[in-house]
């Protein structure tokens, strides 16, 4: 709808609060008085009974609202259906949902890849001219940008994480994000971490400065009953501004059969930087069976979240609606080509990083069945946590089980693997040594553990102990072994008050030729 009929709707509709001048749309009132109007879903014709189709009302709604800078507020007591159209109502503006419901149909869809909303910046990204390669850690770029940017950075020439495995590929185009301020400045905080000896493409997406602020709003997807295939469904909130706070909101799932395509996150983000998710509650989705690239039947990875060249991402007290222990249920979260990702009081059957993260944190939370995954570069901070997982902390195999940097675990509770019987193993992960990722592969130069309690209570009748590093290659016993790829391994490891249920104490590794060169200090 044009700017024109949208003024002549809003006027037969009434959808300005007191004292709006229609054509300016700005408070006609100056002063204490003046009451700026806010946009409802009502007024552009949506109905609210959970029946009726109100997609295309509140796309009208959000652009009224975008046109003219006005908050939205969703209809108190409303229950909006939420349809199969091929439909995204593109958020720029303050949004409160509060305690309206929302009911996400995905039994019939039209565009299984169109999110229900787009949070969005009015500035627009563009095309950085003139920069031909990049080293890591370089301060500045050549490029006077018209505000702090998000710069997006590929070159198709390299493949990085070349994955190993049941869901092996080839591979993704080098890539990195971070920001620059107007000079082009890098931000410290997001460095360059990789060498770009060619650029094929790089763009800049302009940071809005003032804060957008989403909150509230209760949503229920009804799942689609799809071929198990990788044909994943993004149908939720897509996040593609940056300086975004989404305060309060919920999504629940129903309808989940004995078979379905995966879901690429309720909430997904791309492109931005400085956004915060808290007080949400989310649903870990059930998992489904489909036949992998190896061909060989593999679990889907499903996920409620799924962050991808995001910076200064933040969940705070956050948690899901149900059993985080569920094995069947997949981890809520999967996340790619990410800086600078925290957990605070957060309560999650897993944290992920796929294709690399640079800096994390998990303070204050407790993650369940599917625990720590993570290969990434800089510091892995792990405080005040309780884990469930497999590992205390699972290096990802199927892409190399690097980390290029130092973790840090800080006052945790390690209960492994939930608590059923099982030999336990601080740092987890395999390398063979004979597979290509598309770059060198590192362990945690150091690892510092300062104050663990492992329960151990329940272990097999064989237990010897806890180990610190599993068994990452059992081939690699003696100097014989030839790794085409080697792999950098852990420096030291530094212990203090590291205690055990079973009594038993902790141990090196089970192969004990590997890690035969780690320092580790008590």
């Amino acid at each position: 709808m044009k700017r024109y009929e949208l003024l002549v709707a809003a006027l037969a509709l009434g959808c300005f609060g007191s004292g709006l001048s229609v054509g300016s749309a700005e408070p006609a009132g100056k002063g204490a008085g003046a009451q700026m109007g806010v946009v409802r879903y009502a007024k552009f014709g949506a109905v609210g009974d959970g029946v009726t189709d109100d997609l295309e009302a509140i796309v009208r709604a959000h652009e009224f609202a975008n046109q003219h800078g006005l908050p939205v507020k969703a209809d108190a007591g409303a229950t909006y259906y939420i349809g199969g159209k091929n439909q995204t109502a593109v958020i720029q503006t303050d949004t409160d949902w509060g305690t309206a419901k929302f009911i996400i149909d995905d039994t019939a869809v039209l565009n299984r890849n169109a999110n229900i909303f787009n949070v969005q910046s009015s500035l627009k990204p563009f095309t950085l001219q003139g920069i031909s390669s990049l080293k890591r850690n370089q301060s500045r770029i050549a490029a006077a940008l018209p505000g702090p940017c998000v710069i997006s950075v590929w070159n198709a020439h390299i493949k990085h994480f070349i994955r190993f495995g049941a869901n092996q590929n080839n591979g993704s185009p080098q890539t990195d994000t971070f920001i620059a301020d107007q000079t082009g400045r890098v931000d410290t905080n997001t460095p360059i971490i990789w060498d770009f000896d060619q650029v094929t493409k790089i763009s800049a997406q302009p940071m809005d400065q003032k804060r957008l602020t989403i909150t509230g709003g209760h949503f229920t997807t009804k799942a689609n009953a799809a071929e198990s295939s990788y044909k994943y469904y993004t149908r939720g909130i897509g996040i593609r501004r940056s300086n975004v706070v989404i305060d309060g909101v919920e999504h629940l799932i129903t309808g989940e059969g004995d078979h379905g395509a995966p879901y690429g996150g309720f909430l997904n983000f791309s492109a931005c930087a400085n956004v915060t998710v808290r007080n949400a509650i989310l649903t870990g989705h059930k998992t489904f069976v489909t036949i992998g690239s190896a061909g060989r039947p593999v679990s889907m990875g499903t996920y409620d979240i799924s962050p991808s060249q995001a910076l200064n991402l933040s969940f705070i007290n956050c948690k899901q609606s149900n059993d985080i222990k569920d094995r069947t249920r997949w981890g809520i979260i999967g996340s790619n080509f990410c800086k600078n990702l925290l957990l605070d009081r957060c309560s999650f059957s897993r944290f992920d990083a796929h294709q690399g993260v640079a800096n994390a944190t998990i303070r204050n939370s407790t993650l369940g069945h599917a625990g720590i995954n993570a290969i990434g570069f800089g510091t892995l901070l792990v405080e005040n946590c309780t884990l469930y997982g497999g590992s205390l902390i699972n290096l990802r195999s199927d892409y190399g089980s690097t980390w290029q940097g130092d973790f840090i675990i800080k006052n945790c509770v390690y209960v492994p693997a939930c608590g059923s019987p099982a030999t336990a193993a601080l740092i987890g992960g395999s390398y063979s040594g004979q597979h290509d990722f598309g770059y060198t592969c590192y362990m945690p130069r150091q690892i510092t553990i300062d104050t663990l309690r492992i329960d151990d209570t329940n272990h097999p009748a064989n237990y010897r102990g806890p180990a610190i590093f599993a068994d990452f290659n059992a081939k690699c016993t003696d100097a014989s072994y030839q790794e085409k790829f080697p792999n950098k391994k852990t420096e030291q490891v530094i212990l203090k008050n590291v205690t055990t249920a079973s009594g038993k104490p902790l141990r090196l590794s089970d192969n004990s030729f590997m890690f035969k060169d780690v320092k580790v200090i008590q």
